[in-house]
């Protein structure tokens, strides 16, 4: 069974469903799952569809080879498909921090991620026993204000190598440059407590708990050179009370940081995500 996802956007105009549904058809396919999103003030369509074909001698690039000239072309559609067979890639950007490290990697190993990670990079030896225990390959890449552009040359040489389809920074306390977001338009994830932009700095826990928050929260977003600006994929918040203390409110940001991520994570390897201008648009 040959299993493939088209993603499309277009000017919204009739008779979008019926000629891709019936050009499946037409190819001997069967739909299995279609939603479908109008944004009404821009008047763009957009679309996720799964089918499947059970013809031995199917193939997924005569089917795009065909699809665009006989559909896409016609309705000026921006769009991509993708095979159930392949995997999409994942770098992992790490630092010091372990927890969204160690639940990703845990639910990696578990068989929860569509996905593949081929290695770790991190610009400290830190968390190298980590990746270790887990037999995924851990490449440390130092990075200072003198050597940041060299040790980007060497993540790139990786990211080529393996074929990395999108990296995740797992609390990669880095900026990284717009030569590698260049590289990977909207295929790099970042997670961040979502106190921004009311307390910024190093301790932000710190900051909510003098003022007595009374929500916390995480946010998952493709990195942009705007610094934390970019399109959102998920957040999610959580109650506490006066009750808690400074490390309370900490280990609970941790909990919604690996959530979210992984969340965000799942999301975009199993091609549920499309950006436009900014805003992403999540299918179920």
């Amino acid at each position: 069974m040959n299993k493939i996802t088209i993603l499309i956007h277009c000017k919204d105009l009739p008779g979008i469903i019926a000629s891709v549904t019936n050009f499946i058809t037409e190819k001997q396919g069967n739909v299995i799952y279609l939603d479908q999103h109008v944004d009404r003030e821009q008047n763009i369509f957009f679309m996720r569809l799964e089918s499947e074909f059970q013809d031995v001698n199917f193939s997924t690039e005569t089917f795009k080879a065909c699809f665009k000239s006989n559909i896409a072309d016609e309705f000026n559609m921006k769009w991509r498909i993708y095979s159930s067979e392949k995997k999409p890639k994942m770098a992992l950007f790490v630092s010091k921090y372990d927890h969204c490290l160690y639940d990703l990697l845990g639910r990696y190993n578990s068989g929860e991620l569509n996905l593949e990670i081929p290695f770790i990079i991190s610009n400290h030896n830190d968390l190298k026993p980590i990746a270790d225990s887990f037999k995924i390959p851990f490449y440390h890449i130092p990075v200072t204000k003198d050597t940041k552009a060299q040790a980007e040359t060497k993540q790139l040489e990786l990211l080529e190598a393996h074929n990395i389809d999108f990296i995740v920074l797992a609390r990669y306390m880095q900026i990284v440059s717009g030569t590698l977001i260049n590289k990977y338009p909207n295929k790099i994830i970042n997670i961040h407590h979502s106190f921004l932009p009311a307390f910024v700095g190093a301790k932000p826990y710190h900051s909510a708990y003098k003022r007595g928050v009374k929500i916390i929260g995480a946010t998952s977003h493709y990195v942009t050179e705007e610094l934390d600006a970019g399109p959102i994929i998920e957040q999610d918040v959580a109650h506490v009370s006066h009750t808690y203390t400074i490390d309370a409110l900490i280990a609970k940001g941790r909990d919604l940081e690996k959530i979210v991520l992984a969340n965000a994570i799942k999301s975009h390897s199993n091609r549920k995500v499309m950006v436009y201008n900014n805003k992403t648009v999540i299918f179920s």
